[in-house]
This record gives structure tokens, sequence and C-alpha cells, in this order.
């Protein structure tokens, strides 16, 4: 008689059993001490014990040793009662203890980083992992349908069922549903397709065995024929977990977007401030990281530091899609939906390599756009070509805005401060004090508050900072400062630069 007693604990996990019957039943009591060792493993792994920085090595490392139990006790049993549904679940338990090792081997080479010979990582390696256990789980059903097909046929096979069948597949069942839980948690913690394919294994194994206890008990009954049925069921449940695996498997292998996952990642690019359109998103997996290249386009008026802000906004969503990314994102400058006759100029002018245009004025008149505005050259640059420049900005301005009466460009030579340039505000007191009258005569300037002069060998560059009436229009206090400009140019030939800026009193 054979006493076991099986205390099962979270925090404690124990057997204790006959001595007597142990000694009589040496290997199947060592397959019931392998029980214990693989059960205490998949308890250690429970989330709320134990959380290891090598959570997916460690959980196929599980696996493995699940697999090699169940293996080894399914072998046993199946010899001794000659059950072909116990043995082709041996057969099933073998490719997954083999599968098992793939997908051990396949996790601890799928993490190592990207290197010269492998610059998106070594992620693929898991669907490979997949891939080739799905070619395995295909050879084990055909032998399986080829055996029950020859014992339906033949009918020299004798089973017998007995209580040790139905004790191996009990535990089979128990085993293979606390490795299921474990690889599918760690699976879509991680995004690992290896680990998915070990779960769906261990999954599929719960039907199997439950199916191959129904098969059992009709042999029980005096129906020995079942067992074979029973084996051409459990091949057919594999099948289709097979094919299940081997369509995901080469959807990866072929880069298959995930579905839904392309259309969720455009949702967060298009609602980034700036995104004026999203061109292309192209996507690709390998293992658990997604590879996303998106193109998008920007104002093209915005400032460079603005756009690479917008950039990185959009990196930012499509991380919080998912966690495990990369992202490329390629910007292209597009015209604004409210891009302005004045943004369109000066784009033009700084597409062709100069600097932004000034004193820029557009007016309207019946329908005419008439344009003017000063465009500076580089130092050196010849009448003929600076010409040829303004040419060709006036030709692009027609092109651009059909409704254009005129446009005049005024020539200048840009002067950068290469040499010292001298603050004279203090020395120059005459000069200031000229400067002070011109202003002063102007009777809606209600005072000047500073006075700056900078000297550039004899060209002066001025700054005012001046105070007009607050209740004034901004039109109003405009055209104030550019008529003072325009008398301190005339009585002040040797001004380069007059800058005035207006503070409300």
């Amino acid at each position: 008689m054979v006493t076991v007693a099986l205390v099962v604990n979270i925090d404690n996990l124990d057997w204790q059993f006959n001595p007597r019957a142990a000694r009589s039943k040496p290997l199947f009591f060592a397959s019931l001490w392998a029980t214990r060792t693989v059960l205490i493993l998949n308890l250690k792994h429970h989330p709320r014990i134990c959380v290891h920085s090598n959570e997916k090595k460690y959980t196929a490392l599980g696996s493995v040793g699940a697999a090699i139990f169940l293996t080894g006790f399914k072998i046993f049993v199946g010899v001794e009662t000659n059950s072909l549904g116990i043995l082709s679940e041996a057969a099933h338990s073998g490719l997954d203890l083999l599968a098992a090792i793939i997908t051990l081997a396949a996790v601890t080479i799928a993490d190592r980083p990207a290197d010269q010979d492998h610059q998106y990582g070594h992620g693929k390696v898991e669907n490979i992992s997949a891939f080739v256990q799905t070619i395995l789980l295909l050879m084990t059903c055909g032998w399986i349908i080829l055996e029950a097909i020859n014992r339906l046929t033949t009918h020299t096979a004798h089973v017998e069922a007995t209580v040790w069948s139905f004790l191996v597949m009990g535990v089979s069942m128990i085993v293979d549903l606390s490795r299921s839980r474990a690889l599918s948690r760690v699976a879509r913690k991680h995004h690992s397709q290896a680990l998915e394919a070990d779960a769906l294994h261990f999954a599929s194994d719960i039907g199997s065995s439950f199916t191959v206890i129904v098969g059992l008990t009709f042999v029980a009954l005096g129906y020995p024929f079942m067992d074979a049925v029973v084996a051409i069921i459990v091949a057919l449940i594999v099948l289709f977990v097979s094919y299940r695996l081997g369509r995901r498997t080469i959807d990866a292998l072929m880069d298959r977007v995930p579905p839904g996952l392309r259309e969720t990642v455009e949702t967060a690019i298009r609602k980034v401030e700036g995104v004026e359109e999203v061109r292309t998103v192209r996507l690709r997996t390998s293992g658990a990281k997604i590879f996303v290249d998106a193109t998008v386009a920007i104002r093209r008026t915005l400032p460079f530091e603005r756009a690479h802000r917008i950039v990185d906004n959009i990196e930012q969503a499509v991380h919080s899609v998912h966690s495990n990314v990369d992202v490329v994102v390629h910007a292209e400058p597009v015209a604004g939906s409210d891009e302005t006759v004045i943004d369109k100029i000066r784009m033009i002018v700084q597409n062709l390599g100069l600097r932004a245009p000034h004193n820029l004025e557009v007016h309207l008149i019946e329908g005419k756009y008439f344009i003017d505005f000063d465009v500076e050259y580089q130092k050196g640059k010849t009448f003929q070509d600076a010409h040829d420049t303004a040419s060709e900005i006036e030709s692009q301005i027609q092109r651009e805005l059909p409704a254009v009466g005129r446009v005049t460009i005024h020539m200048e030579e840009y002067l950068p401060n290469e040499h010292e340039i001298s603050d004279v505000t203090d020395s120059a007191r005459k000069l200031k004090g000229q400067i002070l009258d011109t202003v002063r005569k102007d009777h809606r300037v209600i005072g000047v508050t500073a006075c700056a002069l900078l000297q550039e060998g004899n060209r002066y560059n001025v700054t005012l900072t001046c105070k007009i009436e607050k209740l004034r229009t901004l039109e109003e206090v405009h055209q104030i400062i550019s008529e003072l400009e325009t008398a301190m140019y005339q009585r002040f030939k040797q001004f380069r630069r007059i800058t005035i800026h207006a503070e409300p009193q």
C-alpha cells in the first residue's frame, strides 16, 4: 500500500511518503521527487515572492526543468501501460524539452546588445527559435497520427489503464498550468515571442493531457481503441497550436506589422503639437524590440531648435505606446496653412543661402502685391552676381505668388563685426547731444531714457529708448519711430545703423 501526502504552500513545500513504498517503486518515487523540485521552481517564480533581474532567463530555465521531469515521467508510465496516448504525450513533452532548451538559448542571445554585425540587435533569434519549435511539433504530430492509424487498423496493441496512468497526466496538467501562466506573464511583460511560444506549448499540453485522461477512462471501461483515437485528437490539437505559432513566427520573420500597432503609433505622432502631417510610418519587429521609422512634415518657418524639440516629442509619444522601441524620425519642411506672404518671401531668400530680408513691406493694391525689402550679401560679392541672385529671388516670388504686381529689392553688403567696436557713449558727448536734440524736436516723444553709441571705424551704431504715450496704437508708434530714423539718417551721414526701442509712458 502506498501512502503519499502532498502539502503545498506558497512559502513552504514538502512531501511525506512511506519509505517501504518508495523502495518498492524507486523510479516512480524518483519522478515524484522531481515533481517536488519542479513545483518549487514554479512557486519560487511567483510574482509576489521573487523578482529577478534576468527574469526571462530564469523563467526559460524553469521550463527546461519542467520539461525534463514530464518527459521522463510520461515515458516511464507510457512504456509500463503501453498507452499510445501517454507515449504521444511523452513525445510531445520531449519536443517541449527541446523547445525549452532552444528558448533558453534564444532569450539569452536575444538580450545581447546590437553590435557591428547585427546593428538591429539579436532579437530575431527569438523568432527563429519559435519557427524551429513549430517544425518539431509538426514532425511529432505526423508520427503520432501514423502510429495511431496503424493501431486502429491492426488491433495489435494492448493498453493498460492504471492508477499511474491517471497520476502522470494529472501531475502533467498541474505543472503545465503553472509553467504556462509563468511564461505568459513574463512573455507579455518583455514582449518575448520565444517565451510566448513556450507558453503556448505548455498551454496546449493541458488540453491534450485532459484528452488523454478521457481516453484512459474509456480504456478502463473496456474500449482500448479509444487510446489511439485520443492520440489522434491530441495530434490534431498540437497541429492547430503549431499552425497558430508558425503563422505568428513567419509573420515576425517577414517583418509583418502587429495588427493595430501602426495605427496606434501614427495616432500618437499626429497628436504631437507642431506636426503638420504624418507622411510615412514603417515598423519592423526584432524579438521584443520594435523599430519605427517615421517621416513627418513640420512647418518650414520654425527655428531649427524648435523643430528638433518636436522630433524629441514624437519619440517620447511613440515610447508611451510601446516601451521597448527604437525610433528614427525624419522631418521634412512644409508650408503651413496659415503661412503669410511675408513668411513665403523670407523662406525664398533664406533658401538661397542669404540672411533673412529686413525692412520688408508688403502692400496689397487692387488685388496685387507690391513688395519692397532689403537683402544683404556677403562682402566681396560683385554687382552682377548680386543682381543675378536678386533676379532669382524675384522669379521665385512670382512663381509662388502669382498675384504680385512689383518686387523691389535693395541690395547691400553684409559687414560682419570682424573688427573691434568701441563704446563711445561717454566720450562722444557732442554727438550724443545732437542726437537727443533731434529726438526731442518730435513732440510725440515724451522722453529719452537711454542712448548708446558704438563706433566702428568712422561709422556709428546708435540705440535709443524712447517714451511714447501708451494710448497710441502700435501702428502709430511704428510710424513715429520710422520718421525719427529717417530724420537722423538724413542729418547724420556717419550713422551705419539706428535702432529705436519704444516704451509706453
